[in-house]
């Protein structure tokens, strides 16, 4: 445990000192203890304020407080008992920050699961001993918790987590949490799926949750979950190698004067950019040198990826939001490509409708021209498809009305996501994850 620890607390105090928090999400079945495991992180921490503790001990009225209720915050929440909307929580050790995006665990919306997971470092998957047959191998996981890890791993949140939860609530812990890992761990490798670690917990309690529970020291002899936490890594882009910048805003300065410098803000998708460097500008094809790099407001020599920089050009070109800024040449523009398809509409994806698609702040039209198969996440295999329905994966071919700027969602995030929307209703009704142009 000592050695776990030393370790956990060096891989902290490097994050700490490069200011990178870790972003991690809660994800699992409906009443799986999500919104309590947070609110105990927040508790065990004291990251929450005089007023909520008040307003909590008073609602509780003399019975252990509904940690719950920290993440909760709508009103459709607390009647249901459900979580609906994502709640994002942050909280903070002596060794690092982090910040909590407690997902909704009920189907009807896995999209707002979906929008956690993109921008997360790590993903805590919950799983319910209480709702599972352990004493019968192989146990057999719920389709929540299949379905969750599998969009962790497509939308390649690089850190995947389960914490077995409810341990407290079984009369034999030991053989309920080994038989639950056996099964996560075939899972795990029937998916090819890289597992950062398998916790137990009781989240009601505080069991395993920010320290090492006492009696479960004999047949555990892991880290605590916040010990694992401590020790992940924060998602990185690359740094070397061709600049990716999409622009999301482009700010103008000494309004009223002759000259007017633009200054092109984005945050940058892959590698780094200082002054002096060519950019080219996507989809007029201009050139131009970078004149400064701006960074909060800031002249600074460089930024690279993960920042949000400010680029002023040497001459004026035209570019707007939506536009693309990268190292010259170094763009491959296409309009059809093949992806994968998470489907989170009511009404299913059909061959040949249009939709309205957005990789970065561009907005284009583009239609599916074929369904090549859909995934079937109990067996994990590929199956014919027509068509997908709510909360269904498939393999599709995309058509755009335009050229656009994809690359493969394995190499970058930015530049190989893009979501759809209905054009009827306005809906986010699909995330795509560009496998390559056709």
């Amino acid at each position: 445990m000592s050695t776990a620890v030393t370790t956990t607390e060096q891989h902290a105090v490097t994050d700490a000192l490069t200011h990178r928090a870790l972003r991690f999400l809660t994800a699992g079945s409906v009443d799986d203890g999500k919104s309590t495991l947070i609110g105990r992180l927040l508790y065990d921490s004291r990251a929450i304020l005089a007023d909520q503790l008040d307003a909590l001990e008073k609602r509780a009225a003399g019975q252990p407080i509904d940690l719950s209720l920290l993440t909760d915050g709508l009103e459709a929440e607390r009647e249901q008992g459900i979580t609906i909307d994502v709640a994002y929580r942050y909280f903070a050790t002596r060794a690092r920050k982090f910040i909590i995006a407690d997902a909704p665990g009920h189907e009807q919306y896995t999209r707002n699961m979906v929008t956690a997971a993109a921008g997360s470092d790590a993903a805590v998957v919950l799983v319910d001993i209480t709702k599972l047959d352990w004493k019968t191998r192989p146990v057999a996981l719920l389709p929540q918790t299949r379905r969750h890890s599998l969009l962790a791993q497509l939308l390649r949140v690089p850190s995947l987590v389960f914490a077995v939860n409810k341990l407290d609530a079984v009369d034999d812990p030991k053989t309920a949490f080994e038989a639950v890992r056996e099964a996560l761990l075939a899972f795990a490798q029937q998916a090819g799926m890289d597992v950062a670690g398998i916790v137990p917990v009781s989240a009601l309690r505080g069991d395993n949750v920010t320290a090492p529970a006492a009696e479960w020291a004999g047949w555990y002899g892991g880290p605590s979950l916040l010990q694992l936490l401590h020790k992940l890594p924060a998602t990185d882009e690359r740094h070397d190698g061709s600049l990716l910048v999409p622009v999301q805003y482009v700010a103008r300065e000494g309004e009223g004067t002759g000259h007017q410098p633009r200054t092109y803000w984005g945050r940058i998708a892959h590698g780094s950019v200082k002054a002096g460097d060519e950019v080219q500008a996507f989809p007029s094809g201009e050139v131009a040198t970078v004149k400064e790099v701006r960074r909060a407001g800031e002249v600074v020599e460089r930024c690279e990826a993960g920042q949000s920089a400010g680029l002023v050009l040497d001459r004026q070109i035209d570019v707007s939001r939506g536009d693309w800024l990268a190292t010259p040449a170094s763009l491959q523009t296409t309009q059809q490509f093949s992806a994968t398809l998470a489907w989170l509409d009511t009404e299913p994806a059909v061959v040949g409708r249009k939709y309205w698609v957005r990789h970065g702040h561009r907005w284009v039209q583009a239609r599916i021209t074929a369904i090549d198969s859909r995934l079937d996440i109990h067996t994990l295999s590929d199956t014919d498809a027509h068509e997908l329905a709510v909360n269904e994966i498939g393999r599709v071919q995309v058509q755009a009305q335009s050229p656009l700027p994809v690359e493969p969602y394995a190499d970058n995030r930015v530049g190989g996501a893009l979501i759809v929307v209905d054009p009827a209703t306005h809906r986010t009704s699909g995330a795509l994850l560009v496998k390559a142009a056709a």
